[in-house]
């Protein structure tokens, strides 16, 4: 009996405005089990796209950018890694493998922050970490991965939220009874706007901001589903 190959991940890499993402991009794309890397920006290509197989762009938003970038994808898995996001080959290798062997689950990164913010910021990733092992909500940039039809299923991100899509998804995934699983990698993510904004004005906005994101995607779920 013949195994099945191992799915292909499309890489949708959402690109704000100043961001830049030929560095993880051509990382990305040298690897064997990327079957193709999407830049989801809301401008132009520049002339050189050699570190990328696909870039779309239109108005931004970031839940409306990762959705294009979900609609152009030619593979069965995808993954959504932050421009500003760190990893190393041993973190997609990871991620290839957790494809492989969960058909129907949502995976996430375990969160780490790079050295330029403040050191407190060790103290946000402890508490990411926990709450995506306790509660099974991740956030965006722990590089959310999932089948296609997993995406589809939750008819994607929304784009009427101007900050906040990925723990919405996150949320309604998970009152849809959809598995949420640590992949066993890390993906480190800047942490300069800790460093711009102020640590404590940051983290106090973030937990405000992500009880109230919880409280209306639960009650969005309950009244789509009675």
């Amino acid at each position: 009996m013949t195994a099945s190959p191992a799915p292909q991940l499309s890489a949708i890499i959402p690109l704000g405005p100043g961001d830049r993402a030929d560095g993880l991009a051509s990382r990305l794309k040298l690897h064997h089990r990327i079957g193709e890397v999407i830049v989801s920006a809301t401008s132009p290509a520049p002339g050189n796209l050699d570190y990328c197989d696909q870039w779309i762009h239109g108005p931004a938003g970031r839940g409306a950018q990762l959705n294009r970038g979900a609609a152009a994808a030619r593979q069965s898995w995808l993954w959504f890694v932050h421009a500003d996001s760190r990893l190393t080959d041993t973190t997609v290798d990871a991620v290839a493998e957790f494809a492989s062997s969960n058909p129907v689950a949502i995976g996430y990164c375990r969160l780490r922050f790079c050295n330029d913010g403040p050191r407190l910021v060790g103290l946000n990733a402890l508490g990411a970490n926990l709450r995506s092992w306790l509660l099974r909500q991740p956030y965006g940039d722990q590089g959310l991965c999932m089948p296609a039809e997993v995406f589809d299923r939750l008819s994607g991100f929304r784009e009427d939220l101007p900050r906040g899509e990925d723990l919405d998804f996150i949320v309604r995934a998970g009152m849809a009874g959809i598995s949420i699983q640590s992949m066993g990698a890390t993906i480190a993510t800047s942490a300069r706007r800790y460093q711009e904004r102020g640590w404590l004005k940051t983290t106090w906005r973030h937990q405000v901001a992500a009880a109230r994101l919880i409280r209306n995607a639960r009650r969005s779920a309950r009244s789509d589903h009675p």
